[in-house]
């Protein structure tokens, strides 16, 4: 029997966090790889489905001047050819920290994703010591906007993201960042548990609570197995994102609709979306990171078909963000957008999650040659096809 059939979830990341120095040394990546190895070995003999294993690092990059930066170009090529022979991604974390302009990193940003596989990255919008970043914004729009012709597609922004308020240890890409001894965190795929949870509820049933117990039972024996690991390679477990991730075949626009009998996006969208984090916040495991629901329009068929339907808008995506939510993920919109459009809806999404005190993210997928109403298409294994969304 296959592992997706004997698990209701996927293990969508086993993220390892590690400490590098500017030298940015081999070994240590080489050692957080080969932890990874035997953590996939550990889950996968346990029967679930290991997607990716990850690598990210403290910001060691935002603490380089330019001149140091463009020098290690270099060995993050070789630190990208490193984990790829061994079947991970790496995260540098966020590459601009301060509220500052950097116009520099708009040539470096396009530079590291010609010349790597699979390297992400992030700048920080918003800090809970700094709150919004506005100067990081305006640099992170004219960033985004280079990185749309950097690769065939648009393909580099998948790899890249604004971060606003987003804790250490956090697993998903492409905010993860580290601090402290090292560590490992998990991402799962759950859209699927709780789409089985509102499908099978009873008149009377309380949703929150059937959904808690639902990925209670889910997430527990990957909790144990965890601190099995961790017990065993001595290395810090941080918990669980319990951000039900969507994919192709797992769709959290489908769990939405199986509560509110609607389509996504219809009246009670809002009410849905805050029941759904009411129960990934007070689930009995250790959680990190986002812990929010997920609604990345380019990852999930039906969200793309109703974001097509025109049912809901980018304004609508963030206004679910308040009561849940990980902020505006793989969201496309027109190439051409200009940079002070997108840096009015950064500083939006920094806005929120200052006010609210929560992790929020914006990863904009500009579609170079599409204006908003076309169809975007994408010969990628994770991405579906979407229509692209009005930004203004």
């Amino acid at each position: 029997m296959a592992a997706s059939t004997l698990n209701p979830v996927r293990v969508r990341t086993i993220t390892a966090g590690v400490e590098l120095s500017p030298a940015l040394e081999l070994d240590r990546v080489e050692a957080a790889v080969a932890f990874l190895t035997r953590a996939r070995r550990a889950f996968e003999s346990a029967g679930y489905e290991v997607q990716t294993v990850r690598v990210a690092v403290n910001p060691v990059i935002a603490s380089l001047t330019p001149a140091a930066r463009d020098q290690a170009l270099d060995q993050l090529r070789r630190i990208d050819e490193l984990v790829a022979s061994q079947g991970a991604i790496f995260n540098i974390g966020p590459i601009l920290t301060e509220d500052r302009s950097d116009d520099s990193l708009v040539e470096w940003s396009q530079a590291l994703v010609k010349g790597t596989q699979s390297i992400s990255f992030s700048t920080a919008i918003a800090t809970p010591e700094g709150g919004v970043l506005p100067k990081v914004a305006a640099t992170t729009a004219k960033i985004m906007i280079a990185l749309a012709n950097a690769l065939a597609d648009g393909m580099a922004n998948f790899r890249f993201a604004a971060a606003a308020n987003i804790p250490p240890g956090t697993p998903f890409f492409p905010v993860a960042w580290h601090q402290g001894p090292a560590s490992f965190a998990l991402g799962l795929e759950g859209a699927s548990v709780v789409e089985r949870a509102f499908a099978s509820m009873r008149t009377g049933d309380d949703p929150t609570e059937k959904l808690r117990s639902a990925l209670n039972e889910v997430l527990t024996p990957v909790e144990r197995l965890a601190n099995e690991l961790a017990q065993r390679e001595r290395r810090q477990y941080l918990g669980i994102d319990t951000s039900p991730a969507p994919a192709k075949d797992r769709s959290i626009a489908a769990a939405i609709e199986a509560l509110t009998r609607t389509p996504f996006g219809s009246a009670g969208t809002l009410e849905a979306c805050s029941i759904v984090t009411a129960a990934l916040k007070s689930v009995s495991v250790r959680t990190c990171g986002y812990s929010g629901l997920m609604l990345p329009v380019l990852e999930d068929p039906l969200l793309a078909q109703r974001a097509g339907e025109n049912r809901y808008s980018i304004r609508d995506v963030l206004l679910y963000s308040s009561v849940c939510g990980t902020g505006l993920d793989v969201v496309p919109i027109p190439g051409n957008t200009s940079p002070d459009s997108i840096d009015g809806l950064l500083r939006d999404v920094a806005s929120l999650a200052t006010r609210l005190r929560k992790p929020l993210s914006a990863r904009l997928f500009l579609v170079p040659g599409k204006k908003a109403g076309d169809l975007a298409r994408f010969d990628d294994p994770v991405l579906t096809d979407s229509v692209v969304m009005k930004l203004d």
